[in-house]
């Protein structure tokens, strides 16, 4: 039996406008299981924002599990791990197109795409690096530059999408606009470098990776370290330098973001570089408590006290 809709039936509009939340509701769920931190900080964001960020987050996520091993567990060899990720890039620009989805997590996404801009343009680079993690076991300077910036600082400049589409977003001249992209993109750098060095175990004993050129990960040594400590401290540098480009409660947000893996680089760089061959670094919730609080503070923000208690209930 078949149903027929007219353009006009509200039925039909309200059915789409639930599978859509339904679809939002998912990829806060992926949010909420795979980062406190990014979870943490979209909580300063209005929810209309806060749920663009997530809608994000799901779709990148997803990709990432394929090739970092989720594929491999469920007992998928290397030519059909290849062929989902194929399948997932598609679907996705399918959405973009026509605002649907089988696929909540892309749903979603193509959701936030269609509301803020977000084009193939950044999508495409993104599933290239994703790709390349299948068959890419060394990198050297250019292939580090063009993985970084796909895996990375287009999730960076995505996000920078939903800002500027923010109420109180500043109306920006062009050259705005572009310290604002390289901040988006400095901050997505410095993000991806960090988990580079503290998933440094994982990549290189489990997934046979090695990103850094010329680098034998078992020899990784505090010169090494000290290099990549730097360039984070400068990534995060040129990040700071787009926050008065964005609208208050973005920035608030992104600062917040920033100031967890600034953290994250401080320890990092506390720790003996063959440390990071045999653990994982991480920021406790206490710590986390504090910065969000020392950000919530200097913004002024009076729900300080609700945020720790969900921080330190982590």
């Amino acid at each position: 039996m078949t149903r027929e809709f007219s353009s006009t039936d509200t039925t039909g509009t309200a059915a789409l406008e639930h599978y859509s939340r339904a679809a939002s509701r998912s990829a806060r769920v992926v949010l909420g299981e795979y980062s406190t931190s990014f979870s943490l900080a979209c909580r300063l964001l209005d929810t209309s924002s806060a749920g663009h960020i997530a809608n994000i987050y799901a779709l990148v996520r997803l990709a990432d599990e394929i090739v970092d091993g989720v594929a491999f567990q469920a007992g998928l060899d290397d030519p059909a791990i290849g062929a989902c990720l194929d399948e997932l890039e598609a679907e996705t620009l399918r959405a973009m197109d026509r605002g649907y989805s089988t696929n909540m997590v892309v749903h979603a996404f193509a959701i936030t795409a269609r509301a803020t801009g977000i084009k193939a343009e950044l999508t495409t680079p993104f599933f290239a690096s994703m790709r390349a993690d299948l068959s890419t076991g060394e990198h050297d300077a250019r292939s580090l530059q063009e993985y970084i910036y796909g895996s990375a600082e287009v999730i960076g400049l995505m996000c920078l999408q939903v800002f500027a589409a923010m109420p109180g977003a500043p109306q920006l001249n062009r050259a705005e606009e572009q310290r604002t992209k390289l901040a988006a993109r400095s901050l997505g750098a410095a993000f991806q470098k960090v988990n580079f060095l503290r998933d440094l175990a994982q990549d290189s004993q489990e997934l046979g990776r090695t990103y850094f050129p010329g680098m034998d990960p078992e020899g990784f040594d505090e010169q090494g370290k000290t290099l990549l400590v730097a360039q984070i401290n400068q990534d995060l540098a040129a990040a700071r330098a787009g926050l008065p480009y964005l609208a208050p409660q973005a920035a608030r947000a992104v600062r917040l973001a920033h100031d967890l893996f600034q953290e994250l680089n401080v320890q990092l760089e506390k720790v003996p570089a063959a440390a990071l061959l045999r653990t994982r670094i991480s920021v406790s919730a206490p710590r986390k408590a504090m910065i969000a609080l020392r950000v919530l503070l200097g913004a002024g923000t009076p729900s300080h006290h609700k945020l720790r208690m969900e921080v330190s209930s982590r």
